[in-house]
């Protein structure tokens, strides 16, 4: 296994938790605090249909990450895997800065940093 293949399944771990995560909170789980600014408890429906959304746009980050590095579980076109990748070499530190400025210490001391580890981990897979 390389490293940039390490580095994917590494990833797409991180992307599978957090899409876990997301589809518990939009059924309905009390872990609202640990997301959205951690206002609520368990999510109002606005936020609930957020959390679907993003369960989505991490299982594609899963695949996107994966198909880069040579291990497709769906074969997706060139350009998706790699400007898929470099979208969230960009995207993963924005959203790091988001949860850093979060008043949620989950997403302060949590999510904060593992967008930042994941940020690093796609660095490597789009790099290879």
């Amino acid at each position: 296994m390389t490293l940039a293949q390490l580095a994917a399944v590494l990833a797409a771990v991180g992307f599978l938790v957090i899409a876990i995560f997301q589809a518990a909170l939009a059924a309905g789980a009390p872990l609202g605090r640990a997301a959205w600014g951690g206002a609520h408890r368990t999510l109002p429906a606005n936020l609930r249909v957020s959390s679907a959304v993003a369960v989505v746009i991490w299982l594609a980050a899963t695949l996107i990450v994966l198909d880069r590095a040579g291990m497709a579980l769906v074969d997706l076109p060139e350009a998706i895997s790699t400007w898929g990748t470099w979208a969230l070499v960009v995207v993963l530190p924005l959203g790091a800065l988001l949860n850093f400025a979060s008043s949620s210490p989950y997403e302060r001391f949590g999510w904060g940093p593992m967008a930042l580890v994941l940020a690093a981990l796609t660095l490597v897979v789009a790099l290879s």
